[in-house]
């Protein structure tokens, strides 16, 4: 079963761009979509109160697809993104990023993610310091061109130190970047059942649990069920 996922929210994309974005994918991937799924609300909740979203994960099953335009559409928040994309995992469903071309999948390698994960990270802290500086203000670093390869290593275990030898550059320089970026306390905070595996080439040999599943499971033991 393939999904098309529409979120229609204050601030995103409209639901005909979406739509549009989509159907293009599908046509050019030549992918049919069997059934298409929308999400309306009124204000921009926190994962914790998309009941319907939960359930709709919930239920996926081996072998569906999850299309969606944007991974924003999923949530625009990392820390929520990273439990979706584990739940995602979990099931092992395909889910493709039409925007920025990404299929996530237990094949796709971790530092293939952690960009995105990372830009969503940026953007947040962006909209906590807009006062007083101009939108987008945000400058570029020299290091933002081993950014990819920073983060496998930090995945790996590596510290800062023997990054930076390894790079040949500032110890100091590169503690700055990493901080500034947000980069370590996302690598450290996503998967964190599976962080040291960025090596493998899939998550063939790891058992991922469903976040929202897991959770359910303690209300219900709590509960006495």
């Amino acid at each position: 079963m393939t999904y098309a996922y529409i979120r229609q929210v204050p601030e995103f994309p409209a639901l005909t761009v979406q739509k549009r974005d989509i159907l293009a994918f599908s046509l050019q991937k030549e992918i049919n979509i069997d059934k298409e799924v929308v999400e309306y609300a009124s204000k921009n909740l926190i994962l914790d109160k998309r009941e319907e979203f939960d359930q709709f994960l919930q239920s996926m099953k081996v072998g569906n697809m999850i299309i969606v335009s944007d991974l924003m559409v999923l949530s625009d928040r990392a820390e929520e993104l990273i439990k979706v994309i584990t739940c995602v995992l979990s099931h092992e469903v395909d889910l493709h990023i039409v925007n920025s071309g990404l299929l996530i999948n237990k094949d796709t390698k971790m530092e293939n993610i952690f960009p995105l994960l990372n830009k969503l990270r940026t953007q947040e802290k962006e909209k906590t310091t807009q006062i007083g500086r101009p939108k987008g203000s945000k400058s570029t670093s020299k290091f933002d061109v081993y950014q990819g390869e920073v983060i496998s290593l930090l995945s790996e275990g590596r510290s800062v130190s023997a990054i930076a030898r390894e790079l040949e550059v500032s110890r100091s320089s590169l503690k700055d970047y990493i901080e500034s970026r947000g980069i370590k306390e996302l690598v450290q905070s996503a998967w964190q059942q599976v962080q040291n595996i960025s090596h493998i080439t899939g998550l063939d040999n790891v058992v991922l649990i469903c976040p929202f599943e897991e959770a359910q499971r303690l209300k219900d033991l709590a509960k006495g069920l």
